[in-house]
C-alpha cells in the first residue's frame, strides 16, 4: 500500500478469503502428502490444526458471500453437492468391518510407550544393552525393566520422543530435535 492509497479497514471481508485461499492450499498439499505417506516433520500436525483455520477462514467467507451462497444451495446443483458430501461425511464415520490405521495408533502407541524396554529391543529385533547405551548417548539413564512413558517422566522428556530414539535411525531420531516436548 502506498502513502497515497486510503486506509483500509480490517473488516472480515478483508481476511476471510486470503485465510480461506490460504489454509485450502496448506490442506490441499499436506492432504496429498499424507495420502501417498510423505509425512515428515510436521504434515500431519499442520493438517489437522490448520483445518481450524480453514473452518473460520471459510465460515467467514460464507457469512460475506452469504447471498449467492444461498442462491447456489437453490439450484439442483447446489442442492446435490451438499447432499453427495454429506453423505460421504456421514458414511466416513463407520469402519464397515475393516480396521484401519487411524484406528491402529494410539493402542500401539500407548502399548508402545508402556512396554519395558526389553520388549521393545525384543520388536526391534535389537538387544537390550545396545538399546540401553543408546538412550544412554541421549543423555537418559534407563534400565531394562522401564517404560518409556517411566523414562519420559523421570527425564522431563517427551514420550514420542524416546520412542523415536529406540525405533527411528540415528540420523532421523537425534537430528538436534529437542528431548523436551513441545
Amino acid at each position: 500500500m502506498t502513502s497515497s492509497e486510503p486506509h483500509k479497514r480490517f473488516s472480515l471481508r478483508t481476511w476471510a478469503t486470503p485465510v480461506t485461499i490460504g489454509s485450502f492450499l496448506l490442506m490441499s498439499v499436506t492432504g496429498i502428502l499424507m495420502f501417498f505417506d510423505i509425512v515428515p516433520g510436521f504434515v500431519t500436525f499442520a493438517h489437522e490444526w490448520f483445518s481450524w483455520v480453514f473452518i473460520l477462514g471459510t465460515v467467514a467467507h460464507i457469512a460475506i458471500n452469504f447471498r449467492p451462497f444461498r442462491n447456489h444451495l437453490r439450484s439442483n446443483w447446489g442442492r446435490a453437492s451438499v447432499a453427495a458430501f454429506s453423505l460421504v461425511v456421514i458414511l466416513s464415520v463407520f469402519s464397515w468391518g475393516h480396521i484401519t490405521l487411524p484406528q491402529l495408533k494410539w493402542p500401539i502407541a500407548n502399548a508402545l510407550v508402556n512396554a519395558p524396554l526389553s520388549a521393545l529391543a525384543e520388536v526391534k529385533r535389537t538387544d537390550t544393552d545396545g538399546l540401553l547405551q543408546k538412550l544412554e548417548k541421549h543423555g537418559i539413564k534407563a534400565r531394562a525393566d522401564k517404560s518409556i512413558q517411566e523414562l519420559a517422566q523421570d527425564n522431563g522428556a517427551d514420550a514420542f520422543h524416546l520412542l523415536g530414539l529406540v525405533f527411528l535411525p540415528e540420523e532421523s531420531s537425534s537430528a538436534g530435535a529437542p528431548l523436551r516436548g513441545f
